[in-house]
Order: C-alpha cells, then structure tokens, then sequence
C-alpha cells in the first residue's frame, strides 16, 4: 500500500495548475445520461472517483472514450442497462447521482445503496423522497433502490435538509419531467451552479442555481454538448493552507477566488496577504499565523471539506482557535493524528479547541478520510523531519498529482 514522505520545514514557493473539481465533475458526467446525444467534458481531473464513475457508466452501455489530456468523451446512445451494481457504488457515494438521470430517460433504474461513510451519516431519504413526490414507485430491496416510472411529472420539492448531491439528483430528473418542478431548501454550492449550466448548455430550463429555490422546466429531450469542469475549490484551498502553513509564496492558476470567499477572509485573518486575478491566486504568508476560529455550514459558509486543513494550520499558528463543525458527525478524526506530530487539540463534542504550538514534529500517521488526508499532509509540510503518511488512496480520491503538484512548489515529498 502506498505512502507518502514529507520532510517537512521547507517554505513552499513557486506557482501550480489547479485542476477540475472532482464534486462537479462527477455529476455533470452522470448528466450524460440524459441524453443520446454524445457529450465532451474537458478539465477532468485525473482522480480514482472519477475513474470509479467512468467504469459504472461504460458498464450501463455508455461509450467512454477517453481523449488525451484532461478530456472525456461520452455516448450514452445505447446504454441498454441502468443498473449500479454494489461492488462499484461501495466504494464512491455519489454514484446514487446516476438515480436521477436513469429514472428520467430509461423509466428504471436499479441502484445500489451506497452503504456507510466514515465521516458520518448521509442519508438518501431525500433523494427517494423527491423523485416519489414526481411520481416514480420506488422500493428498497436487499440492499438496492428499484425505481419505475412513466414520464416523471414535475412537483414541488421542499427538502428536510439541505443535501448537495440531493439538489443535483432531482434536478437532472427534473429536466425531462413534464411540467415545472420546484426544489426548495436547494443546496447553493458552486457546484450545483456547475451542473445547473452543464445541464442548460444541453437544452435543459434550470433557473435558480445558487439561491435556495431551483425552478425546472421540462424539456422532450436534451442535447449533445461540450463542457469544460469548472475549477476546484477544495484543492484550491488546500493548497493556500499548506503555503500558510509553511510560511509560503505560492501562486495557483486556473483557478478563481469566487467561490471560496470564506476560505479567502480566514486566511487573510490569519494574516496571510492574498492577491486575486482572474484566473489566478497569489498567496504570500506571515511569518508568524495567527489563530482563526470558525464554523463549517452549508454554502456560501465555511465549508466542512475545508476544517481539517484549516485545523492543522491553526496547530502552528498564535494563539487559540475554535472550530465548530456543524455538517458531519464525524469528521474530527485526523484529531488523534495530529496529535502524534505535537498538535495540542482538545475535543468538546462538535467543538475542536486548538492551540497553537511552536512547531510540530514529524511521525508516523494514518489517514482516515480524504479531507484528513488532507490535513495531515498540510501538518507535515510545517512539521520538523520526516512524516510517513499511510493510506493515502484516499488523497487519490480527491487530489491529482499532490505529491508532484507539492514538488513543483518545492516540498520534499515521496509517494512510496
């Protein structure tokens, strides 16, 4: 099993290329299946989920065609079985975005549910919920959903909770329904946007994307097209942490500051100077960080997949900080982790109360999810000596290339 080496204490510096977001890449590809037209999808970023979800596609009967670069071409002409089978589902959650997209063209679909997730409880309610609620007969069997309809009817939807991958589901149902379909209590992230323009660029009547109503007007079909990925903020911002956190310069291209204006204030609190351009980042830290606390909720808040590594930036910065996450019940398990390298961190329920220390010292650890993952990488590069980071295919999940990305910036850094 593969490993990642850091000899950390080194300053990073220099610029890197930010790749496509893996959480709108993977349901704008599921988009696909809405029509019989072939689609053509650029800035894909080269990640194992994505790898995950391009295998179950072509297992329906959609044509994969891989292009080279960061290219994919997609032809669900004769897609001839809209199932997702557990062996698959299991290891990627967001394949139940295939639910949606199959009922609407295909009248059926059989999916498996996608189990359990180590940083907490997401359940699926929402998603049968809504597409009952537009007519489909859905039942829960051994462990997969059987979802039947005619033509799906457009409704009115008022979610329980707000659920990205729920928004997205019903949406791209909702585009070949017949009639208007209204989702209230809609996730607004930058990625539900993403979709929603994907699924426009296909012929699809999306209005709303980024408020808390999306309105959907049915169409008879929808259309060949081709779309280019947006940016991913995650990485973006993961990478801005471990420049702070070592004391960097850094600048990241291709990529924007408009959807991570949280990210963006905190780290500037922390007394980083952050320059914006169009398409770029510029990122210069102090030598000294000063402790940020915050509160993860739904978008346009500080994001949950951004916590751990700010978390780790504050185990080296001045000061105390308090970290409030209010998404999943789960994820403050890189804790126990970063206390290996000398991070003084004390757990009060859903509160993380971290003090900065004078500098962290390198260990062995384990990840235990990407976003951790994530964390302790970030922990690493500021901490003194060595850190062997142990299984990091979970880094492969969600990070192209860190481990070169980080080399170009001047790490020390090894996958063995």
């Amino acid at each position: 099993m593969d490993k990642l080496v850091i000899e950390g204490g080194v300053p990073l510096s220099g610029e890197i290329v930010i790749s496509g977001a893996k959480n709108a890449a993977l349901p704008i590809l599921c988009a696909a299946l809405l029509t019989g037209e072939a689609m053509t999808f650029s800035n894909l970023p080269r990640l194992k989920d994505v790898a995950t979800l391009l295998k179950l596609l072509a297992q329906m009967g959609v044509r994969v065609t891989p292009d080279s670069g960061e290219a994919v071409f997609l032809d669900a002409k004769d897609m001839d079985n809209p199932c997702a089978p557990y062996d698959l589902v299991k290891t990627m959650r967001a394949s139940i975005l295939v639910l949606g997209p199959l009922l609407a063209r295909c009248g059926e679909a059989r999916v498996s549910l996608p189990g359990g997730c180590a940083i907490g409880a997401r359940p699926v309610d929402q998603h049968i919920r809504g597409l009952q609620a537009m007519g489909a007969e859905i039942q829960v069997e051994q462990g997969y959903i059987h979802a039947k309809a005619g033509r799906l009817q457009g409704a009115r939807i008022c979610t329980d909770m707000v659920t990205v991958t729920g928004t997205e589901n019903l949406m791209m149902a909702a585009t070949l329904a017949e009639g208007e379909t209204v989702i209230e209590n809609a996730a607004r992230e930058p990625e539900v946007v993403d979709l929603a323009n994907c699924l426009v660029r296909m012929g699809g009547r999306v209005f709303g994307a980024g408020t808390d109503v999306i309105r959907v007007q049915g169409v008879e079909k929808l259309h060949g097209a081709a779309y280019a990925i947006m940016p991913d903020r995650i990485e973006t911002g993961t990478y801005l942490c471990a420049a702070a956190a070592t004391g960097g310069r850094v600048r990241l291209l291709k990529t924007s500051a408009a959807s991570l204006d949280s990210v963006i204030d905190k780290l500037m609190d922390a007394g980083c100077d952050i320059q914006l351009a169009r398409d770029a980042i510029h990122l210069q830290a102090p030598a000294r960080l000063k402790s940020v606390s915050l509160r993860t909720a739904p978008y346009p808040a500080f994001p949950t997949d951004m916590q751990a590594q700010f978390m780790a930036i504050n185990c080296v910065a001045d000061g105390v900080a308090t970290i409030r996450e209010t998404i999943f019940e789960n994820r403050f398990m890189h804790v126990a982790e970063l206390q290996r390298l000398g991070a003084d961190i004390q757990i009060e329920g859903n509160n993380a109360i971290v003090r900065g220390v004078a500098g962290l010292q390198g260990a062995n650890v384990m990840a235990t999810d990407l976003r951790a993952s994530a964390s302790l990488v970030v922990a690493a590069l500021a901490a003194r000596d060595e850190t062997r980071i142990d299984r990091i295919y979970h880094l492969d999940r969600g990070y192209e290339d860190m481990a070169e990305k980080l080399s170009r910036l001047g790490a020390r850094v090894w996958r063995v």
